[in-house]
């Protein structure tokens, strides 16, 4: 699979990213890479995670709009 430009990661879906980001986590266990490969791979990797985590943070503000802002209480 071809990875998508850096700039084509705000378009993916969270399922998508985190997906990505999966297959990039096994290629760089594999060790099989360059140095510059495993460089690029990490690289990209990282903007896949902070992907996510925008969107996860995006759910869970939705979700707090919905509730009313309520919180439980831990």
């Amino acid at each position: 699979m071809m990875p998508a430009p850096m700039t084509e990661i705000e378009k993916l879906s969270y399922e998508e990213a985190s997906a990505e980001l999966e297959e990039i986590i096994a290629r760089l266990e594999a060790a099989q890479s360059t140095l510059e490969e495993s460089l690029a791979l990490f690289e990209r990797g990282q903007a896949l995670a902070q992907r996510c985590a925008a969107l996860l943070d995006q759910a869970e503000l939705r979700i707090r709009q919905v509730s009313g802002g309520e919180e439980e209480e831990a």
